[in-house]
């Protein structure tokens, strides 16, 4: 059973979120919070699979929220993913680097909705097409590197790949087939990557290969 949080101050959408969610056999909405701190609380008190933020909230918005989650090591089961009205924004960048798994925007189809929220639990990144467009463009007009050169160089050249390939938007099974190995072999590639990089999921992956130059933003 996937244990779900639901963080949004409009009550409209946390309640359809609800009724979308709880009729699956394999989901389960825990709780519901108004603003970030409260979510923060009913995320140590539930320890949900999934926290959907809102982006924008009273109190304590969801960035801040993301942040101390991500670094609460007794929430570390918590995978969160950030809601938006806006595709991307300054917010939905500073999101990622705070931890969240992934981002979806409100009018997403249900279909959509379900399938983002059992990818979330597995701990893969779910990044729209649309805000990875962004975030890569964003790599293009101002690259951020932050010396992390030195962490990298315990990575071993096919760690790199995948690393690499990760931050393509590529799942484990489309990694095999590019570097000609198995998706078990892949799938171990990206988990020791992500234990000597210190990454909660591949989402922090994508933001690393960026930031250290691992992987190259292409022009179009």
């Amino acid at each position: 059973m996937i244990r779900v949080l639901l963080v949004d101050d409009q009550p409209l959408l946390r309640s359809g979120f609800r009724a979308l969610l709880d009729v699956e056999d394999d989901i389960e909405v825990v709780a519901e919070a108004a603003d970030g701190e409260q979510g923060l609380a009913l995320a140590r008190e539930h320890l949900p699979d999934v926290a959907l933020v809102d982006v924008r909230m009273p109190v304590m918005d969801g960035i801040e929220a993301t942040r101390r989650i991500a670094a609460d090591p007794a929430l570390a089961g918590v995978h969160v993913v950030m809601l938006t009205n806006y595709g991307f924004d300054e917010y939905v960048f500073h999101a990622l680097r705070a931890g969240a798994a992934g981002f979806l925007v409100k009018d997403i189809e249900p279909e959509d909705l379900l399938h983002a929220v059992r990818v979330a639990a597995r701990g893969d990144a779910l990044l729209a097409p649309s805000v990875t467009r962004r975030l890569i463009e964003r790599y293009v007009a101002e690259p951020v590197h932050r010396g992390i050169d030195a962490v990298l160089d315990g990575l071993t050249n096919r760690e790199r790949e995948a690393v690499a390939l990760v931050a393509r938007g590529l799942s484990n099974e489309e990694i095999a087939d590019q570097m000609v190995i198995s998706p078990l072999t892949a799938k171990t590639h990206v988990n020791r990557a992500m234990v000597k990089l210190h990454a909660r999921d591949r989402a922090q992956l994508v933001v690393l290969a960026y930031e250290s130059g691992l992987a190259v933003p292409r022009r179009r």
